[in-house]
């Protein structure tokens, strides 16, 4: 498929640039063409709504980052020798001590906003008829799609921040809080209202957009999470929308677990919804920089130098559940020794200067590790040659996600064989090798969660005396091999309650009130409508 064209269609923002309002009565201006002044011709529809989803594009951005460092599972520790705390915002995310100046939750919730924001605006050009249609174009569709997109964002902040602005006007009156439950019943009632206007089908034109199968994964996701958002479980709601995805037709599993983060993975057959990224014409993508050392370059021939040592690295005790023969092992983190692509050895330059670079599963805390520390996070393929943006589209929802949602909703309704079998059609591609590991039985889902935690130091494990999740931890379990990378275990850990209970690495666990952020301080600053979620005294 010509990704060129999808981004003509979903990033040629021009116009949007004229209709962006500002609240600035004193800026300078540097054009003659306003809002008011711009004559909006056919296809400027699309190319509005086109830019709601290019500020997509910012949800990889350092913010998204606090959706996996926040957790059990992957870590941003400085470098023994040379440093890279980086004032310390990985550090303290890693040991639940962020406040409100914490520019990692700023930059997220700048992003959900701007998002909001967008839709609004453009959403009150579609229903004020500023904006002529094309023939080609389906203003009910256009109007979908950017509900759909707001509801998308609500979800975010619902999930990070509880009380938070919910606004649909595009409007210079400063909003007050909201709780969860009027975003919990305004996602779902956009989504339900809107989502048989979206498309049905699963062409090159849909890539990368909202339809109807997409808006159904996300009803899903909100129902799965209900009881943290609203305290009220809705299991049966979660499998009836998993099942609209799963009765489709349109998607299926794909046969290597890697298709689907692949450098040119528009072709996966499982991706429902997707960030379209691209090393030319859409800039954002570019998570190894983060990932690998800066040997490493000449590992991938790489056009731009990653960071240092690298920064992103599991956790051990994660590692260390899964199983040897798990393929999904090898194809989300990196480890072992580390070559140059002419098969010379990587060479350190820090503590291990002057010597073979070689990844190991061992980090002595939370704080601070050695070069070779750690395994990488490349659950996304590097290409030979890549340039410094990559081509690979950043995976919102996929079918195996779908599956597992369904899966954990049987669970917990006592359909434990019948969520098994759906365990076990997800596992079977990560043991093609050894079939008779990937299947799994109702009363194995039931069982401990492997994971050994405790805190770490000077790589000795001081065990804590915990049985969480004290139901389904082998499913607990499966979610982390599946979705590891993929920035959903802080939402997974919260629903099962391990994310300020249990201890990881110097992860000595934290209070409750840390399952959502703190409302950002600038936003308080600049708006004295807004109060400060409970407990957070900055």
């Amino acid at each position: 498929m010509n990704k060129l064209n999808i981004y003509l269609l979903i990033f040629g923002t021009t116009a949007l640039l004229a209709t962006t309002s500002c609240t600035d009565l004193d800026e300078n201006v540097y054009s003659s063409i306003t809002e008011n002044t711009y004559n909006y011709v056919p296809g400027d529809a699309t190319k509005a709504v086109g830019a709601i989803y290019a500020n997509l594009r910012g949800m990889y951005t350092p913010g998204n980052r606090t959706q996996e460092i926040s957790s059990d599972e992957i870590i941003m520790p400085a470098n023994m020798v040379g440093g890279w705390d980086d004032g310390g915002v990985y550090r303290r995310m890693h040991l639940h001590q962020w406040n409100s100046e914490q520019t990692l939750i700023l930059d997220l919730w700048k992003n959900q906003y701007t998002g909001v924001l967008l839709a609004n605006q453009v959403l009150q050009q579609l229903e004020g008829n500023v904006m002529p249609f094309a023939p080609n174009e389906s203003e009910k569709r256009l109007k979908a799609e950017a509900r759909a997109l707001r509801a998308y964002h609500y979800w975010i902040i619902m999930d990070n921040w509880d009380n938070a602005p919910l606004t649909t006007a595009a409007t210079n009156e400063l909003p007050e809080n909201s709780n969860r439950q009027e975003m919990f019943e305004f996602v779902i009632s956009e989504l339900k209202e809107i989502i048989n206007d979206l498309p049905a089908d699963k062409t090159n034109d849909t890539y990368g957009r909202f339809t109807q199968w997409a808006a159904h994964a996300l009803l899903a996701n909100v129902y799965l999470n209900a009881q943290v958002y609203i305290g009220t479980p809705m299991w049966e709601q979660c499998i009836e929308e998993c099942n609209a995805v799963l009765n489709s037709g349109k998607y299926e599993l794909d046969a290597d677990y890697r298709t689907p983060f692949a450098a040119h993975n528009e072709n996966s057959l499982e991706n429902i919804l997707v960030i379209p990224y691209d090393a030319v014409y859409g800039h954002g993508f570019e998570y190894y920089r983060d990932a690998l050392h800066k040997a490493n370059k000449d590992t991938y021939n790489l056009e731009a130098t990653p960071s240092g040592t690298g920064s992103y690295k599991g956790v051990p005790q994660f590692i260390d559940t899964y199983d040897p023969d798990d393929a999904r092992l090898d194809a989300t983190w990196l480890s072992g020794p580390q070559m140059q692509a002419n098969g010379e050895p990587c060479i350190g330059f820090t503590d291990l200067s002057n010597k073979p670079l070689v990844f190991e599963n061992k980090i002595p805390n939370g704080i601070q590790v050695g070069e070779g520390g750690g395994l990488r996070w490349l659950k996304y393929e590097i290409e030979q040659g890549a340039r410094a943006w990559l081509n690979n589209d950043f995976v919102i929802f996929r079918l195996a996600q779908v599956y597992m949602m369904k899966a954990e909703s049987l669970l917990r309704t006592g359909k434990y064989d019948e969520a098994a079998q759906l365990v076990t059609t997800v596992r079977t591609r990560a043991f093609k090798d050894h079939p008779e590991k990937a299947k799994v039985a109702g009363a194995q889902l039931q069982g401990a969660s492997s994971y050994k935690y405790g805190t770490v130091s000077n790589y000795v494990l001081a065990p804590q005396n915990v049985n969480l999740p004290e139901q389904f931890g082998r499913f607990y379990d499966e979610l982390g091999w599946e979705f590891a990378g993929e920035f959903m275990r802080r939402r997974d850990m919260i629903r099962f309650g391990t994310y300020t209970k249990v201890q990881w690495l110097s992860h000595e666990g934290s209070n409750d009130y840390r399952t959502v952020f703190p409302i950002p301080q600038r936003a308080l600053d600049s708006n004295n409508k807004l109060v400060q979620n409970p407990n957070y005294v900055q």
